[in-house]
């Protein structure tokens, strides 16, 4: 393409991914100065820097996303859990990520489904999940206008998700859209493989329910690598599933929904994470290379 890429979308970045061992605010402020970027991520802030959390977000204009996916995973919590007391909990947390997000000037908040309970019990985890994803978008839409978005993660690999196949999680989609319309999915390239999904497969299924996207990287077929499963490692990694090729073709799969395209900004956001060792400023220009090399591939 010899258009500017800036024109058919936001470019943002999972700042908790990207910058791991860095203070937040210090890694915060790096993104917001790089004039590459439209879009951020940011996990839950502690108390003592939300203010300047705030007026750093405010000044840079940046579209503000929220990581409800950092709670759900480092609580444990199972929004489709067959237990009622432990979906509630997990209703109730991800309401106050609603009401952090709200703090914190956020546009969408992302969140992920409990593990999967296995095929007997696989419809009845689904509609406790319906359940609760109505109860949070109702929540965040009686305050404001804020987006809700369920990532799709991998069922047989790492994370082992109820959700779970792209198709299946346009189903539920398709339920809770019925009564929240500020409901959607968020395909992300990294999970793609994991998924045995192509990015066209993956792309086409969630279709309108399409609100967000990441694009990453993964180790598939090599059990002993370091980053194994769903790690996100910087693209052209030794043993990946996705460089330059798998970045150009999700692209045009998003551009023929419509997702990206001239005159639109919706987000395509990294999510890469530096190895040990490795430099998160280096790996963040690689996802910028890679995606600029596949941008004029097509």
């Amino acid at each position: 393409m010899k258009d500017c890429l800036h024109s058919y979308m936001k470019v943002g970045i999972v700042q908790p991914m990207a910058f791991p061992e860095s203070p937040v605010l210090d890694s915060i402020r790096k993104i917001a100065e790089d004039g590459f970027f439209g879009a951020i991520e940011i996990g839950p802030v502690a108390p003592d820097i939300k203010d300047k959390v705030v007026k750093l977000l405010e000044t840079s204009k940046l579209i503000v996303g929220f990581c409800g996916q950092i709670i759900i995973r480092n609580e444990n919590l199972n929004p489709n859990s067959l237990n009622k007391e432990e979906r509630e909990l997990a209703v109730a947390k991800m309401k106050g990520a609603v009401d952090e997000s709200y703090t914190l000037g956020v546009r969408r908040m992302a969140m992920l489904t409990g593990s999967d309970p296995g095929a007997e019990k696989r419809e009845e985890a689904k509609k406790a999940l319906i359940d609760s994803l109505l109860q949070i978008c109702s929540y965040a839409k009686s305050k404001g206008n804020l987006g809700i978005a369920l990532e799709i993660f991998d069922r047989d690999i790492d994370k082992k998700c109820l959700i779970g196949p792209t198709k299946e999680g346009a189903q539920v989609a398709a339920e809770v859209r019925k009564k929240c319309p500020n409901f959607g999915l968020m395909v992300d390239l990294s999970h793609v493989p994991l998924l045995d999904e192509t990015p066209e497969q993956a792309v086409k299924a969630a279709g309108n329910y399409l609100v967000h996207v990441h694009i990453g990287n993964c180790v598939k077929k090599d059990k002993s690598h370091i980053v194994y499963g769903d790690k996100h490692p910087r693209f052209g990694i030794a043993g990946g599933e996705n460089d330059v090729e798998e970045v150009k073709r999700f692209l045009k799969a998003l551009m023929d929904i419509g997702y990206i395209g001239h005159g639109k900004q919706n987000v395509v956001a990294f999510e890469v994470k530096p190895l040990s060792g490795e430099s998160p400023e280096a790996v963040m220009a690689n996802a910028k290379r890679t995606l600029l090399e596949a941008w004029a591939k097509l």
